[in-house]
């Protein structure tokens, strides 16, 4: 796995880094190969990765987000693996998630988790399941896993990114990212442990994720978001006529304008809506032909190569 860098982002993991590490290079993944981004740990993290001889390296900035950016000026292999250091993905998969890679040419593969009680709570895969539902929603994907911590992609591709978005949304903008540019992602089922040390994730981060989601369709599907903003027009537009209704049938009262108010809003709303999945669509299109493109780039510079 020479073509590979796994890189674990840590804050406060020293009863789980040690361990995780020993996992990473008994699949043998190169002790070089190995970049540990410390987000300013002071429980000891940082002195147990140390003794196992990887590349530890300080965060520039805070967050999960800016701790991939900065561990990527480290990589100098052309695929990365990221993985959380709390011990709750095992290494065994990094095999798996590099076969997959490598074999079938895509951009980025997630280790979709595969939960079991009681190593996560109901409200955490009813949180989840929410929040992957509302990803496929919004970017016209299939996915089963979006926030999985276990994934690994082109190293080029992660370079694309911007990592705009704070903490624990950084996986729902690297999907977006490669989702609304190529396409090419794929899932493989992976094993989830339970982590070894205090519990990050919270109520409020699903929120902010959800935000989050929300201010990526706005990135890089602006047309969507807009005709979706537009649609709940349809709100107001119906419970207006519904109003209206109801008192020129039952009471006998005729609202001339705020029928056609509602009308109005209602057939707005309603407009938004159809333009809103055709936008959907379009951008599925696109992400279709840019595929297609590439793979007829590749089928020519093969061409190419044989001719030489």
């Amino acid at each position: 796995m020479r073509n590979l860098t796994v890189l674990i982002p840590v804050l406060n993991e020293a009863k789980a880094i040690g361990k995780v590490l020993d996992e990473v290079l008994n699949v043998g993944v190169p002790r070089e190969n190995i970049i540990v981004v410390d987000g300013g740990s002071s429980d000891g993290t940082v002195e147990i990765a140390r003794s196992r001889n990887v590349e530890v390296i300080p965060q520039e900035g805070k967050g999960k987000a800016l701790a991939i950016k900065t561990g990527l000026k480290h990589v100098s292999t052309p695929y990365v693996l990221v993985m959380d250091g709390d011990y709750t993905y095992p290494a065994k998969h990094i095999i798996d998630l590099y076969k997959k890679i490598m074999n079938e040419g895509h951009d980025l593969v997630i280790g979709s988790r595969r939960f079991h009680s009681p190593v996560q709570t109901r409200i955490y895969r009813i949180g989840n399941l929410f929040l992957t539902k509302l990803f496929n929603l919004l970017f016209g994907t299939g996915l089963t896993d979006i926030l999985s911590g276990m994934y690994i992609a082109k190293t080029e591709k992660l370079r694309e990114i911007m990592f705009e978005m704070p903490h624990f949304s950084v996986e729902s903008e690297i999907v977006a990212h490669v989702a609304s540019t190529t396409g090419r992602i794929a899932e493989i089922p992976i094993n989830y442990r339970r982590r070894l040390g205090e519990k990050k994730l919270s109520v409020k981060h699903g929120i902010g994720i959800a935000r989050d989601m929300i201010r990526l369709t706005w990135r890089y599907n602006p047309a969507f978001f807009i005709f979706i903003l537009g649609s709940l027009l349809l709100i107001p537009g119906l419970l207006l006529g519904g109003w209206v209704a109801y008192h020129y049938f039952f009471v006998g009262i005729k609202y001339y304008v705020k029928g056609l108010v509602a009308i109005i809003l209602t057939a707005a709303g309603f407009t938004s809506l159809l333009l809103a999945v055709m936008a959907l669509y379009t951008k599925r299109i696109e992400m279709r032909m840019q595929k297609r493109m590439d793979e007829i780039e590749q089928l020519i510079e093969e061409y190419l190569n044989r001719k030489s």
